[in-house]
């Protein structure tokens, strides 16, 4: 684990809000010099703590209105059953992400798609006929409740 000050704690906060602000402003928003503001986004970066810097896209807008979460449950936990099934998720760009999990269900993937339509030739084409796949069950998101990106420091 980093050790973080007042103003390393700061400076996360406000680029997991505005990963584009310039250094300067930054430096004004925490009250440190921009070469120190600068200095320490690079610590932050060389340890660890900062990953890629990304934008965010409005699912809606790009035509992938409907997310779901599907829990899969494998037939076999073996390391290559595994191995081979985290290989395939890896590959589809409509899984967001993928939780392998405690519980009932070994996995636990978000999906975002165009439609049922979509989904459904995900799941019948691919997930479900994946080799180490023994069951599925899918839950269709009404609305977003709350959605964040931001890790509290």
């Amino acid at each position: 684990m980093f050790n973080l000050d007042v103003v390393d704690r700061k400076i996360l906060r406000i680029l997991q809000e505005r990963a584009d602000i310039s250094h300067a402003a930054l430096a004004e928003a925490v009250g440190a010099s921009p070469a120190s503001c600068w200095r320490r986004i690079k610590a932050l970066d060389t340890a660890g703590v900062l990953g890629k810097t990304v934008r965010l896209v409005s699912p809606q807008m790009v035509g992938r209105g409907l997310t779901v979460f599907c829990q899969v449950r494998m037939k076999s936990h073996d390391a290559a059953a595994r191995q081979n099934f985290e290989h395939f998720v890896e590959s589809h760009e409509e899984v967001l992400e993928c939780c392998s999990m405690s519980g009932d269900w070994d996995y636990l993937l978000r999906v975002v798609v165009a439609d049922v339509a979509d989904y459904e030739r995900l799941l019948m084409r691919g997930i479900l006929t994946h080799e180490a796949v023994a069951h599925s069950s899918s839950h269709f998101a009404l609305k977003s409740v709350k959605y964040s990106t931001a890790i509290p420091v």
